[in-house]
């Protein structure tokens, strides 16, 4: 085992068994995920096959009813079906140039496949951190086939438009002859802060992707969603990437249940991360974006190196089963480190003044470190 995978083992194992968990959740093993799975099974229902029947096709039809969306395709990855999505927009446009903000998701961590894969380019729509505005699409100096638009922006700290601000840069987008991509990755829980449903949301763009593991605790997967002729496409696509796999019965169930269980609590976790960055804001030299989050994950930032944050937090874990948060990453600032906060099932047993008293116990950590 290399250290680095020893690390992950370690720090899964620390989390895994402590009894308070602020950041996170207390990370489930095979065989709790196999009983997920397992719970999901109402009858005895035929497996998929080749991406056809079985669970994966309840799955399509049920993102589809929740979306409003005249079909879904299940994919084995956000990644894979992101790419298809925005070839189908230039295909049908005629147009090769993507409209992507510099944090979008192809743009940071895909290694450059949407131009590699599908030879499209990138019209870059603002340097600010947030989504565009739709003053700043109307200004864009060559026409665009897609714009795509990260709900929320994650690599920006989970920031989201307003709804008014959403329609208005959909409509200037759609006035300049471009499609509308949703990668909705996060959707889920953007509903509370858009004050829509997931269908009017769904609404506003030509397709949307959405995934089943970031938020709803699924194993992988991820479904693309539109109209007819969108997804008969991304099928064929979807074949030609690779990803129509033997069978998805797994993912798709985990998918379920997260869709089933963990998708009626994201209003809740949303809710109660604003107490959580509020008292976490009141830490010394803290600082939290956005304030108060849109959404249940924020970014807080914290006067110290990162690898004494999280030797804080791996020693506070394995010492006093207690998690803060982990993830810590060193900043362009010296000495000051910034975390991604996630608030799920398990900080609801936290009110203000337990985060309090737990941020109380990690820095105490810190300092005798």
């Amino acid at each position: 085992m290399t250290g680095a995978r020893a690390e992950l083992v370690r720090r899964f194992a620390a989390q895994r068994g402590c009894d308070t968990v602020l950041s996170g959740i207390r990370p489930p093993s095979i065989r709790d995920q196999l009983a997920v799975i397992g719970a999901a099974v109402t009858d005895d229902p035929v497996p998929d096959f080749y991406g056809e029947g079985g669970p994966v096709e309840e799955l399509e039809g049920r993102v589809a009813e929740l979306l409003g969306t005249e079909a879904v395709a299940f994919f084995p990855t956000g990644t894979m079906a992101q790419q298809v999505a925005l070839r189908y927009g230039a295909e049908v446009t005629g147009r090769d140039a993507v409209g992507l903000h510099p944090l979008n998701h192809p743009l940071l961590h895909e290694r450059d496949a949407y131009a590699v894969l599908t030879g499209l380019r990138a019209v870059r729509t603002t340097d600010a951190p947030r989504n565009p505005t739709d003053e700043e699409v109307a200004a864009l100096d060559e026409p665009i086939g897609t714009l795509m638009l990260e709900l929320p922006l994650r690599d920006a700290g989970f920031v989201l438009p307003s709804w008014d601000e959403l329609g208005a840069v959909v409509a200037a987008a759609r006035a300049r002859g471009a499609r509308v991509h949703l990668d909705g990755a996060r959707l889920w829980e953007s509903t509370v802060h858009l004050g829509r449903s997931l269908a009017e949301i769904a609404a506003l763009a030509d397709s949307t992707y959405v995934s089943f593991y970031k938020s709803l605790g699924g194993h992988s997967g991820a479904a693309l969603a539109g109209d007819a002729e969108l997804v008969r496409y991304a099928r064929a696509w979807r074949h030609r990437h690779g990803g129509t796999l033997f069978q998805q019965w797994p993912a798709a169930l985990a998918a379920l249940a997260g869709l089933t269980h963990e998708l009626p609590r994201l209003a809740g976790y949303v809710a109660h991360a604003k107490v959580v960055a509020a008292a976490l804001a009141a830490l010394p030299g803290a600082r939290v974006h956005p304030a108060p989050p849109h959404t249940h994950q924020f970014r807080l930032w914290l006067p110290h190196p990162a690898e004494a944050l999280n030797a804080a937090n791996l020693a506070l874990a394995e010492e006093e089963k207690a998690w803060f948060v982990g993830g810590w990453r060193d900043t362009e600032v010296p000495g000051i480190a910034l975390a991604e906060v996630t608030v799920a099932g398990p900080a609801l047993e936290l009110d203000a003044d337990r985060v309090a008293d737990l941020a109380g116990r990690f820095l105490r950590r810190l300092a005798s470190a």
